[in-house]
C-alpha cells in the first residue's frame, strides 16, 4: 500500500502558466527580446528556471546577459508569482481527501523552493507535508534527488511513494527515483502527449487520482 503521495506544481496542482507567461515577458521586453505566447511558454517549462530562461531567448544571447535575465526573472516572479495563478478545479479536494485516507502529501518542483512555499501557504494551508524545490545543490528534475530528499524525510521506500504530474519531465522523475507515476491530463501537455511518453496510468480529472492511487499495491 502506498504511504506517500508527491505531486508536482506547475500544470499539476497549480495553474502558474498566466503568472510565467506575464513575468517572462515583462523581462524580455526590458531587455528588448521578442515576446512569447502563452502557448510557447507552456513549453518552456518543465525542466526549471534556467532552461525556461534559455528557451525563451535568442540562441545567440551571451552568458553575461543570460545570467542578468535569469537574475532578474526570478526576482519578479517570486514577487508576482501569485498575480494570476489559481488551484485546478478538485485538486484541493483531492489532496483532503486523500489526508483523509492517511496518505503524506509532498511537493516536488522544479520552482524555486521559496516561492513553491509560499504558494502552498496560499493556495493550499495546512495540507502539504514536505516541500522539496529548486535551490543551490538540487539538481532539478528529472533528477530524481528532490524526490529522494522527499522519501527520506518521510521515511518511506519508494516502494511505498507515487508520483503525479503533467509533463515528460515528471514522468521521467517518477521512473529515475523508481517510483510509480500517474500523468494527469488537464496540466501542460495533455493525455494524449502523456501517452506517447509511455504514461500507463492517466488521470482525467482530480477524482481519478484517488481511484488510482487507491488501487495500486
Amino acid at each position: 500500500m502506498k504511504k506517500l503521495v508527491i505531486f508536482d506544481m506547475d500544470g499539476t496542482i497549480l495553474n502558474t502558466l498566466d503568472d510565467m507567461t506575464d513575468s517572462c515577458n515583462f523581462i524580455l521586453q526590458k531587455y528588448g527580446f521578442p515576446l512569447h505566447t502563452i502557448d510557447e511558454v507552456k513549453y518552456f517549462v518543465g525542466n526549471g528556471i534556467p532552461k525556461l530562461i534559455e528557451r525563451a531567448l535568442p540562441s545567440d544571447v551571451d552568458k553575461e546577459t543570460f545570467d542578468k535575465v535569469l537574475a532578474d526573472f526570478i526576482q519578479y516572479y517570486e514577487l508576482h508569482s501569485a498575480d494570476k495563478t489559481r488551484p485546478y478545479d478538485g485538486v484541493i479536494d483531492l489532496i483532503q481527501r486523500l489526508k483523509n485516507h492517511g496518505y503524506m502529501i509532498a511537493v516536488n518542483t522544479n520552482k524555486v523552493e521559496s516561492a513553491a512555499i509560499e504558494l502552498c501557504k496560499t493556495y493550499f494551508p495546512n495540507l502539504f507535508d514536505i516541500i522539496s524545490g529548486s535551490r543551490k545543490g538540487m539538481p532539478p528534475k528529472p533528477a530524481p534527488d528532490g524526490v529522494y530528499e522527499i522519501l527520506e524525510r518521510a521515511n518511506v521506500t519508494k516502494e511505498e511513494a507515487v508520483f503525479i504530474g503533467d509533463s515528460d519531465v515528471d514522468l521521467q522523475t517518477g521512473i529515475n527515483a523508481g517510483t510509480d507515476v500517474i500523468g494527469v491530463a488537464w496540466g501542460f501537455r495533455g493525455a494524449d502527449f502523456l501517452k506517447s511518453q509511455g504514461a500507463t496510468n492517466i488521470a482525467m480529472q482530480p477524482k481519478d487520482v484517488e481511484e488510482i492511487v487507491l488501487r495500486l499495491l
